[in-house]
């Protein structure tokens, strides 16, 4: 009899787990689904970049405009844009501006493709020990047997507005950055050039070509 019940315990274990899993995803790409399905939009963010072990505790806060596979990305001194080919890194105090390739630099990861791309490849899953005061709040972990130079991604999502609070990145070296999301505006007027770095407007900044 005691068999009897581990065996049915342990099959409602993993009916629930499966089930879990199933959710987890769903809810993840409709938020994906969502934010996708906008023109463009910008956010105010809150960023924090942690090592342990290297006792780094760093704090900035910036803006961010995101448009198809383009974006734009303010935060205290660093401009980074990108046209979805073309990757600019101004560093404003320094005077100078690094160009790559769009692809290259992002290393399989970047605003657009966390904010409006489902990976397929990612396994989702609800971290059920993270709990909020506000149980709309869910936390899912999306991990990823492919080499994408991160080990993981979390995202606390908030179930009932389908709306994404924050999301963070966990490196290989132990350092998690995390983007907290702040005032998401849908749809908004964009100027032409927006998403590119004009040299001509800036002659005295050096610019340092990676391709």
């Amino acid at each position: 009899m005691k068999k009897i019940v581990f065996v049915i315990a342990f099959l409602s274990t993993i009916s629930v787990s499966g089930q879990s899993a199933k959710e987890a995803e769903k809810l993840v790409k409709d938020v994906i689904n969502k934010i996708s399905s906008y023109d463009n939009f910008s956010a105010e963010l809150s960023y924090t970049m942690i090592n342990i072990e290297m006792d780094i505790n760093e704090k900035k806060t910036g803006t961010i405009l995101v448009s198809g596979d383009k974006y734009r990305v303010e935060m205290e001194g660093q401009i980074i844009f990108s046209d979805g080919v073309t990757l600019w890194t101004y560093i404003v105090d320094s005077e100078e501006v690094m160009v790559s390739e769009a692809e290259d630099s992002e290393g399989g990861i970047s605003p657009t493709s966390i904010l409006t791309t489902y990976d397929e490849n990612y396994k989702s899953s609800f971290d059920n020990d993270k709990k909020y005061k506000n149980s709309d709040i869910k936390k899912v972990d999306l991990k990823t047997s492919e080499d994408k130079g991160f080990q993981k991604l979390s995202l606390i999502i908030n179930q009932s507005k389908l709306s994404l609070e924050s999301f963070s990145v966990y490196d290989m070296n132990g350092s998690v950055f995390t983007y907290h999301i702040i005032d998401l505006k849908p749809n908004i007027n964009i100027e032409e050039g927006t998403f590119n770095f004009d040299a001509d407007k800036h002659p005295d900044v050096e610019v340092i070509d990676m391709r």
